[in-house]
């Protein structure tokens, strides 16, 4: 894969570094054959501070065939990514086959720790913690216990499989969903007041 970096001139740091990210999420997820992905803790993990950045980056790694990119449209489940398989050539093949079992289990053990240590879960300690910082964030409690009480019905997992690594960026995804919906939600209001559903008599003195 490093070598594929090296003679591909059209990768920068960042591609390289969102592509490692996803890298380590597919690991975790054992590598099945698609996986879903939160944006805020992939751009954590890779270390992105833009959203255009991101998806940039994202779109790039599909057209390139790095990976398959499968953005989803609905505001509650995740995108899904497809990690997709390099050919080796028969000289790594060999070598391959010609490696002990017990030789090859003990790196890859190492790596899972190092990756798992690398992406501590956090989740909060109780419900008074999550709706506190809804408060503090402007939000009302009401949208505070809507938020904990779906993320832990769910095992505060992501698309049903990824477990959250930091609930503040999750929560703050929510909030932005939330306002986009409010937003909608009121455009959609204002169209109704403006349609009259009283015939009108203009005869009538007012």
């Amino acid at each position: 894969m490093f070598q594929q970096f090296i003679k591909d001139s059209r990768l920068n740091p960042t591609h390289v570094s969102l592509y490692m990210s996803l890298f380590q999420y597919w690991n975790l997820s054992r590598f099945p054959k698609e996986f879903f992905i939160n944006r805020e803790e992939i751009m954590q993990l890779s270390k992105i501070g833009s959203y255009a950045t991101y998806h940039r980056c994202l779109r790039a790694l599909d057209a390139w065939k790095y990976i398959k990119y499968l953005p989803s449209h609905n505001p509650y489940k995740g995108s899904r990514v497809k990690m997709l398989i390099f050919d080796t050539t028969p000289e790594q093949v060999v070598n391959k086959l010609e490696t002990s079992s017990v030789q090859a289990i003990v790196p890859n053990i190492n790596i899972n720790k190092q990756i798992e240590n690398s992406i501590k879960t956090k989740l909060p300690k109780n419900e008074n913690e999550v709706l506190d910082f809804f408060i503090k964030k402007g939000w009302t409690v009401i949208e505070g216990k809507k938020f904990y009480n779906h993320y832990t019905s769910i095992g505060w997992k992501l698309g049903g499989k990824i477990k959250i690594v930091n609930w503040h960026a999750t929560a703050e995804n929510w909030m932005l969903k939330a306002n986009d919906i409010e937003k909608v939600e009121a455009v959609s209001q204002n169209k109704d007041n403006l349609k009259t559903t009283k015939i009108k008599d203009y005869g009538q003195p007012l």
